[in-house]
């Protein structure tokens, strides 16, 4: 099977990684741990799939594929159950969060894996940079071309998906004034952003090719688009969101952008055309910057409005979709966070402001991680 063949999968299915620090106990900072933790995992069952990230001080985490968000959820919580009880075997914490708070990158150290080698001597200190934490989210897809359909359509809701999971307001030891400072790291990186406009799969094959005949490109793994067709996996794969603090905020998240799959495709609302990117770039980062407190212009009216109320009025639409596949609790979860505007950024500055300690606030997140805060 080549690269660019579109493996089909069964539509709507979900698939969540998310990307885990390691901390010390003794000042929560990041910590070498990635190694000794797989070695932990491995000699014992677990759910799901546990592998390392690009430095030493990362994790990633990955469920099995799923059609309802409650056997998503739970999955989640074994694996987290998993590896917060190796993590105490090992005298070491792990937490959610997009960025740690204080680190210093350049103490960072590779994982001794070629494809993280590789991406070291190509981007330089970008690479140690990248120790960064996301949420990714896969929906299956019945073939390329509603795969691609699809993914321009979504990227309609990007400002959703990152005012709602922000969570990486400090970065080397100062409040950004950013809900998500991470998407910044990964913007540095020359492919980012947003996907071509390609509508069908012949279209992103015919581009694939020009990029790697240029040499500018070798493999799908050197896009880091905030969505991006996975053809191995027959999967789109969103990849804005920061890590949230708890694995039931990352489930509902999940089940929020399934359901807003089930409406796209079904009810079409969205013309993918050039003028869908128009205010691309300035939604992403209002998002980023005000969180749920943001502007967002839509694309087709041009009208302005509220992020958070954006993503009230979207609830609203997704009622019949949540009933069909048994995501209504965690619609009403993701509607209750948008009407209070409380997205984990927010949590996290008020933490801060209560005892004014990065490394307090850090041991607070593993403590959240955990199910304790």
């Amino acid at each position: 099977m080549s690269e660019l063949d579109f493996k089909a999968s069964a539509p709507l299915t979900i698939g969540i990684e998310l990307e885990l620090q390691i901390l010390s106990r003794h000042d929560g900072d990041l910590t070498l741990g990635a190694n000794d933790l797989l070695r932990a995992i491995e000699r014992e069952a677990h759910p799901g799939d546990v592998k390392p990230e690009i430095t030493e001080s990362m994790l990633e985490i990955s469920t099995g594929v799923h059609t309802r968000y409650a056997t998503a959820l739970e999955e989640l919580l074994g694996m987290r159950d998993a590896v917060v009880a190796a993590a105490d075997r090992l005298n070491l914490l792990i937490a959610g969060g997009g960025a740690h708070p204080f680190q210093r990158w350049s103490e960072r150290q590779i994982f001794d894996k070629p494809r993280f080698r590789q991406v070291s001597t190509l981007y330089g200190y970008l690479a140690k940079q990248f120790t960064i934490f996301g949420q990714h989210v896969h929906i299956g897809c019945a073939d390329g071309d509603t795969a691609m359909q699809l993914l321009h359509a979504m990227s309609r809701y990007i400002p959703h998906f990152i005012a709602l999971a922000a969570s990486s307001p400090y970065h080397q030891g100062v409040d950004t004034a950013f809900d998500s400072s991470r998407l910044n790291s990964v913007y540095a990186f020359p492919l980012s952003g947003r996907a071509p406009l390609a509508d069908r799969w012949d279209r992103f094959v015919a581009y694939f090719e020009k990029m790697r005949a240029a040499r500018v490109i070798e493999s799908m793994k050197d896009f880091y688009w905030d969505i991006r067709p996975k053809p191995e996996f027959g999967t789109i794969e969103i990849r804005v969101f920061d890590t949230p603090l708890t694995v039931e905020k990352a489930a509902a998240l999940a089940a929020y952008a399934q359901t807003l799959a089930r409406l796209l495709l079904s009810e079409r609302p969205v013309d993918v055309r050039d003028d869908l990117y128009l205010a691309y770039t300035y939604n992403r980062f209002q998002a980023c910057r005000f969180g749920l407190d943001g502007v967002l212009i839509d694309p087709n009216s041009h009208e302005h409005r509220p992020i958070h109320a954006d993503i009230l009025s979207t609830c609203e639409r997704l009622e019949p979709h949540a009933q069909a596949l048994d995501s209504t609790a965690a619609i009403a979860r993701i509607a209750q966070w948008a009407a209070a505007r409380a997205n984990d950024a927010r949590w996290m500055r008020g933490q801060y402001a209560a005892s004014e300690s990065l490394s307090d606030l850090m041991w607070k997140q593993s403590q959240r991680w955990r199910g304790r805060g």
